[in-house]
């Protein structure tokens, strides 16, 4: 058979471009990138050593539970925001990671490669999306879980149980939380195709603009501020209420909304624009 009769369907059942086999390509690409596994091991290292090192400062001190805490810390002195403090800093490591998946191959040009063996594109995305989410979560439930645990065994009598109202859920959305920033990340990269814009917009959407709606009269900011993706973040990885957040499931949703809009997006205009 000739190559100009070559379709799809008269391809050899090995020569043909299948959803698995995308995505064991993209995850031969993430595990052999030296720098991915370092950034994160990075995100363990620093969400476990903070979270442990506040959950410290908390068992050493004689603060009431909601005081504030050491600068870079959680926003509040409690047994929950202690152990898991350490999101503020790994966020920013795991958006990171994100953004190197995509706009790193721009200028290597390993994305044309990519491309080229899959015409459609869309699966190249969808690949790089399913790795990142699943090697993530893999590594980061367990991290959340046993940070919390030794966290609380530092607390001692003044620590909280799994058991309680919401911890659960909050623990494990704080696994789901970073997981998520890492494809907020790669979708920003995937959309911007530049390191440095990504990381910018990144720091932007989880960092900046935050703290400016909060500069905003109370009428926009209450308008605005809730849906922001981390405070929508915040609103079901917290048990404590917060009348200026979102319900934990309206929370959820919004965030997951932001992922599904930034991942539509670049999908639209990775099939438009020329690599």
């Amino acid at each position: 058979m000739s190559a100009a009769t070559l379709t799809p369907a008269t391809l050899p059942a090995d020569a043909r471009v299948t959803w698995w086999r995308v995505v064991r390509a993209e995850w031969i690409k993430f595990r052999s990138l030296r720098s991915s596994l370092i950034m994160l091991a990075a995100v363990v290292l620093v969400f476990a050593g903070l979270g442990l090192g506040f959950s410290a400062f908390l068992a050493g001190t004689t603060v009431d539970p909601g005081a504030p805490a050491p600068p870079g810390g959680p926003s509040s002195l409690d047994p929950l925001g202690a152990s898991l403090g350490g999101v503020n800093l790994a966020q920013l490591l795991i958006g990171t990671v994100g953004v190197l998946l995509t706009a790193g191959e721009y200028p290597t040009g390993m994305i044309r490669s990519s491309l080229a063996a899959v015409p459609s594109r869309w699966p190249v995305l969808a690949g790089k999306v399913t790795v990142l989410a699943g090697v993530s979560l893999a590594l980061l439930v367990p991290t959340v879980l046993l940070t919390f645990l030794g966290g609380q065994a530092v607390l001692g009598d003044r620590g909280i149980s799994l058991a309680d109202d919401g911890v659960l859920r909050a623990v494990l959305g704080t696994a789901g939380y970073l997981a998520g920033v890492g494809v907020l990340g790669l979708a920003l990269g995937a959309l911007l195709r530049t390191t440095a814009g990504a990381l910018t917009s990144v720091v932007a959407l989880l960092l900046v603009l935050p703290g400016l709606s909060s500069l905003l009269p109370d009428s926009w900011s209450d308008a605005v501020s809730p849906y922001l993706p981390s405070n929508a973040g915040q609103a079901f990885t917290s048990i404590s209420a917060n009348p200026d957040l979102l319900s934990p499931g309206a929370g959820l949703a919004v965030f997951l909304g932001w992922l599904v809009v930034l991942i539509g997006a670049a999908a639209v205009l990775l099939r438009r624009r020329d690599a």
